[in-house]
């Protein structure tokens, strides 16, 4: 079982965040802020599948005209994106975000950095202080050799930190990403060691999701293992509810979030396969859809790994030439031909 770093524990909006509780799964809307409907509806299907923190962009004073009728109308604390304007914090603060996030790279004006302090003090708004190291823009990242690029958004962090707690103000999060893997595990081990506040987590500009799934669990999966990460967003081109996906299946592998749905084992198959195993296990998949059970489902091709699966396994297919074993609970139950199958483990799911 990972042991979780220990946090300080604070609040956006109803949900708390950090080490006394559950690693919160957050993601971001990808459609206009000003089209009110289209982002309720897509703030509602991140819910669905899971997010308990959504966060959305608001770059002008339309957007956060906008973010504060979407605040009324849906049921999960939303934080507001922020970049190059205080004006646009302190609005999306009075506007009711639960949490704002300042890019140290944007915001450097100390005066407009303590405005953004005290409304959020007064509406007990959470701030997460989120650097990225493509927004360091006192120096040309690309001058700054590798190695020294941590320190250097450290060093950013660090100043915003000072600023935020001479002011008395400590609800903060804070997250530094990089679309370098090894680079964002360092650079969060460092935040880890050096400050108390929740961490997010978080590989930016990962790219399209079948390529983002790989990187983003490892840097994540790395540092959720040594006990870092409060909350979490996978970041990929396209449709949010896929990030939030990729997000619990990197948890729930950790044992970090409790499976919702079907797992699927299928054995990688060789030449003792007497059956199209990826073919069958394609219709099993398919089977499983609309299932929001924990339950654990294994294909198998042959009789090396089939029975030891079977045995840790709720329901479990052994195929053979022209047949199957099923297996329920480690236990043999049936053997069925070739084109019985699906409609033997349809049965047996309906008993589950």
């Amino acid at each position: 079982m990972i042991k979780r770093r220990k946090t300080r524990t604070i609040k956006a909006g109803r949900i708390l965040i950090g080490s006394s509780a559950p690693i919160v799964i957050q993601s971001m809307t990808k459609v206009p802020t000003v089209d009110i409907a289209r982002c309720v509806r897509q703030i509602n299907q991140l819910v669905g599948a899971g997010c308990r923190l959504v966060r959305i962009a608001v770059p002008t004073r339309a957007d956060t005209a906008a973010f504060a009728k979407i605040v009324q109308k849906v049921s999960v604390p939303l934080i507001a994106d922020i970049h190059f304007s205080a004006e646009r914090a302190i609005e999306a603060i009075e506007a009711g975000a639960a949490k704002i996030r300042l890019n140290p790279g944007n915001i450097k004006n100390r005066e407009n950095i303590i405005r953004i302090i005290d409304a959020a003090k007064m509406h007990k708004t959470a701030v997460r202080i989120g650097v990225n190291e493509a927004s360091i823009r006192d120096l040309k990242m690309q001058d700054v050799p590798p190695q020294k690029r941590t320190a250097l958004m450290l060093k950013e962090i660090k100043k915003y930190v000072r600023l935020f707690e001479n002011r008395g103000f400590t609800q903060l999060v804070l997250s530094a990403k990089s679309s370098d893997c090894l680079r964002t595990i360092e650079i969060n081990r460092l935040i880890s060691k050096t400050f108390d506040y929740p961490i997010h987590l978080g590989l930016t500009h990962a790219g399209l999701p079948e390529d983002a799934q790989i990187p983003s669990a490892i840097a994540m999966g790395t540092l959720l293992s040594e006990g870092i990460g409060d909350t979490i967003r996978v970041s990929a081109a396209g449709d949010p509810v896929i990030e939030t996906n990729m997000s619990k299946e990197i948890l729930t592998a950790l044992g970090l979030y409790e499976r919702q749905a079907p797992e699927l084992i299928v054995c990688p198959t060789c030449a003792r396969a007497e059956i199209d195993v990826v073919r069958l296990a394609r219709r099993v998949k398919k089977i499983l859809v609309g299932i929001d059970k924990p339950l654990r489902i294994a294909v198998m091709g042959c009789i090396v790994n089939g029975p030891g699966e079977a045995a840790d396994a709720d329901l479990a297919v052994c195929a053979a030439k022209n047949k199957a074993f099923i297996y329920k609970s480690g236990k043999k139950i049936a053997v069925v031909a070739e084109n019985k199958i699906i409609p033997a483990l349809l049965k047996e799911l309906q008993k589950l």
